[in-house]
Protein backbone atom coordinates (compact mmCIF):
# COMPACT_ATOMS: atom_id res chain seq x y z
CA UNK A 1 0.00 0.00 0.00
CA UNK A 2 1.01 3.47 -0.62
CA UNK A 3 1.39 6.03 2.20
CA UNK A 4 -1.14 8.72 2.22
CA UNK A 5 0.41 12.51 1.02
CA UNK A 6 -1.92 15.40 2.08
CA UNK A 7 -2.49 17.02 -1.35
CA UNK A 8 -1.34 20.62 0.39
CA UNK A 9 1.88 19.47 0.42
CA UNK A 10 2.12 18.02 -3.03
CA UNK A 11 3.87 20.93 -4.40
CA UNK A 12 6.01 20.91 -7.07
CA UNK A 13 8.25 23.22 -5.13
CA UNK A 14 7.91 21.17 -1.81
CA UNK A 15 5.77 23.89 -0.22
CA UNK A 16 2.72 24.65 1.00
CA UNK A 17 0.26 27.10 -0.17
CA UNK A 18 -1.49 28.18 2.75
CA UNK A 19 -4.41 30.75 3.51
CA UNK A 20 -1.70 33.25 4.96
CA UNK A 21 0.37 33.04 1.56
CA UNK A 22 -2.76 33.89 -1.27
CA UNK A 23 -3.76 36.75 1.31
CA UNK A 24 -0.02 38.32 0.77
CA UNK A 25 -0.55 37.58 -3.28
CA UNK A 26 -3.63 39.15 -3.33
CA UNK A 27 -2.59 41.72 -0.89
CA UNK A 28 0.20 42.84 -2.56
CA UNK A 29 -1.03 42.49 -6.43
CA UNK A 30 -4.17 44.93 -5.02
CA UNK A 31 -1.90 47.01 -3.51
CA UNK A 32 0.73 47.93 -7.17
CA UNK A 33 -2.65 48.39 -8.42
CA UNK A 34 -3.49 50.86 -6.50
CA UNK A 35 -0.38 52.41 -5.95
CA UNK A 36 0.13 52.74 -10.34
CA UNK A 37 -3.66 54.27 -10.32
CA UNK A 38 -2.78 57.01 -7.39
CA UNK A 39 0.37 57.71 -9.59
CA UNK A 40 -1.33 58.23 -12.86
CA UNK A 41 -3.99 60.09 -10.55
CA UNK A 42 -1.52 62.91 -9.36
CA UNK A 43 0.45 62.75 -12.48
CA UNK A 44 -2.61 63.92 -14.23
CA UNK A 45 -3.76 66.36 -11.72
CA UNK A 46 -0.28 67.88 -11.13
CA UNK A 47 0.45 68.51 -15.32
CA UNK A 48 -3.50 69.88 -15.60
CA UNK A 49 -2.80 73.98 -16.87
CA UNK A 50 -6.25 74.81 -15.88
CA UNK A 51 -9.29 75.56 -17.48
CA UNK A 52 -10.22 76.85 -20.43
CA UNK A 53 -12.99 78.85 -19.78
CA UNK A 54 -15.39 79.66 -16.49
CA UNK A 55 -18.36 78.03 -17.80
CA UNK A 56 -18.02 75.94 -21.03
CA UNK A 57 -22.21 76.45 -21.13
CA UNK A 58 -21.79 80.27 -20.87
CA UNK A 59 -19.41 80.99 -23.23
CA UNK A 60 -20.87 78.28 -26.05
CA UNK A 61 -24.25 80.52 -26.11
CA UNK A 62 -22.56 83.23 -28.24
CA UNK A 63 -19.64 80.58 -29.86
CA UNK A 64 -21.03 80.64 -33.61
CA UNK A 65 -22.10 84.57 -33.72
CA UNK A 66 -18.19 85.48 -32.28
CA UNK A 67 -16.87 82.50 -34.83
CA UNK A 68 -18.35 84.29 -37.80
CA UNK A 69 -17.46 87.57 -36.62
CA UNK A 70 -13.68 86.06 -36.59
CA UNK A 71 -13.91 84.58 -39.93
CA UNK A 72 -15.88 87.40 -41.54
CA UNK A 73 -12.13 89.21 -40.79
CA UNK A 74 -10.57 86.95 -43.01
CA UNK A 75 -7.25 86.66 -41.32
CA UNK A 76 -4.43 83.91 -41.74
CA UNK A 77 -2.05 83.13 -38.90
CA UNK A 78 1.51 81.45 -39.43
CA UNK A 79 4.22 81.39 -37.30
CA UNK A 80 7.83 80.43 -37.60
CA UNK A 81 10.80 79.90 -35.25
CA UNK A 82 14.75 80.78 -35.76
CA UNK A 83 16.88 80.05 -32.97
CA UNK A 84 15.47 82.63 -30.36
CA UNK A 85 12.85 84.47 -32.63
CA UNK A 86 9.87 83.97 -33.34
CA UNK A 87 7.74 85.00 -36.37
CA UNK A 88 4.05 85.77 -36.34
CA UNK A 89 2.66 86.63 -40.29
CA UNK A 90 -0.63 87.73 -39.37
CA UNK A 91 -2.49 88.57 -43.17
CA UNK A 92 -5.70 89.17 -44.78
CA UNK A 93 -7.55 87.74 -47.67
CA UNK A 94 -5.46 90.10 -49.80
CA UNK A 95 -2.25 89.02 -48.46
CA UNK A 96 -1.64 92.43 -46.47
CA UNK A 97 -0.21 92.77 -43.27
CA UNK A 98 -2.75 93.12 -40.52
CA UNK A 99 -2.52 95.25 -37.91
CA UNK A 100 -5.01 94.87 -35.04
CA UNK A 101 -5.79 96.98 -32.32
CA UNK A 102 -4.22 94.85 -29.85
CA UNK A 103 -2.61 91.44 -30.07
CA UNK A 104 -0.96 89.01 -27.04
CA UNK A 105 0.18 86.09 -27.58
CA UNK A 106 1.41 83.47 -25.44
CA UNK A 107 3.99 80.50 -26.39
CA UNK A 108 3.35 77.32 -23.81
CA UNK A 109 3.43 73.61 -24.42
CA UNK A 110 -0.14 71.66 -25.46
CA UNK A 111 -0.12 69.61 -22.72
CA UNK A 112 1.52 71.50 -19.30
CA UNK A 113 2.68 75.26 -18.70
CA UNK A 114 6.29 74.14 -18.50
CA UNK A 115 8.27 76.89 -19.97
CA UNK A 116 5.15 79.36 -20.76
CA UNK A 117 6.16 82.35 -21.87
CA UNK A 118 4.25 85.99 -22.70
CA UNK A 119 5.39 87.33 -25.82
CA UNK A 120 6.62 90.90 -26.21
CA UNK A 121 5.34 91.19 -29.67
CA UNK A 122 7.35 93.63 -32.11
CA UNK A 123 6.48 94.90 -35.46
CA UNK A 124 9.00 94.19 -38.45
CA UNK A 125 8.75 94.70 -42.16
CA UNK A 126 5.17 93.52 -41.86
CA UNK A 127 5.37 90.54 -38.90
CA UNK A 128 5.41 90.77 -35.37
CA UNK A 129 8.19 89.22 -34.23
CA UNK A 130 9.53 87.95 -30.23
CA UNK A 131 12.78 86.79 -28.39
CA UNK A 132 11.52 83.32 -27.00
CA UNK A 133 13.65 80.33 -25.13
CA UNK A 134 12.43 77.03 -26.91
CA UNK A 135 13.65 73.61 -27.26
CA UNK A 136 12.43 70.84 -30.05
CA UNK A 137 8.89 69.55 -29.49
CA UNK A 138 5.20 70.75 -29.53
CA UNK A 139 4.49 73.84 -28.94
CA UNK A 140 1.10 75.92 -28.56
CA UNK A 141 0.83 79.89 -29.72
CA UNK A 142 -2.11 81.32 -28.49
CA UNK A 143 -2.95 84.45 -29.63
CA UNK A 144 -5.72 87.13 -27.98
CA UNK A 145 -6.42 90.49 -29.49
CA UNK A 146 -8.81 92.72 -31.05
CA UNK A 147 -9.17 94.20 -34.72
CA UNK A 148 -9.46 97.60 -35.15
CA UNK A 149 -13.59 97.57 -35.72
CA UNK A 150 -13.68 95.66 -32.57
CA UNK A 151 -13.83 91.92 -33.27
CA UNK A 152 -12.64 90.11 -30.94
CA UNK A 153 -9.81 87.58 -32.12
CA UNK A 154 -8.67 84.51 -30.68
CA UNK A 155 -6.53 81.77 -32.53
CA UNK A 156 -4.35 78.75 -30.94
CA UNK A 157 -1.39 77.72 -33.73
CA UNK A 158 0.33 74.43 -32.41
CA UNK A 159 3.66 73.57 -34.19
CA UNK A 160 6.28 71.35 -33.84
CA UNK A 161 10.07 72.12 -33.16
CA UNK A 162 13.27 69.97 -34.50
CA UNK A 163 15.85 69.05 -32.00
Amino acid sequence: MIPHQDAAQDTAGGRELTGRKVLAIFAGGFGLIIGVNLFMAYNAISTFPGLEAASSYADSQNYNVRRAAQEALGWTASVAVAGETLTLTLVDDAGVPVAPAELTALLTRPASRTGEQRLVLTRQNGAFVAPVLVSGGRWSLRLTGTARNGTAYRHTITFTLAD
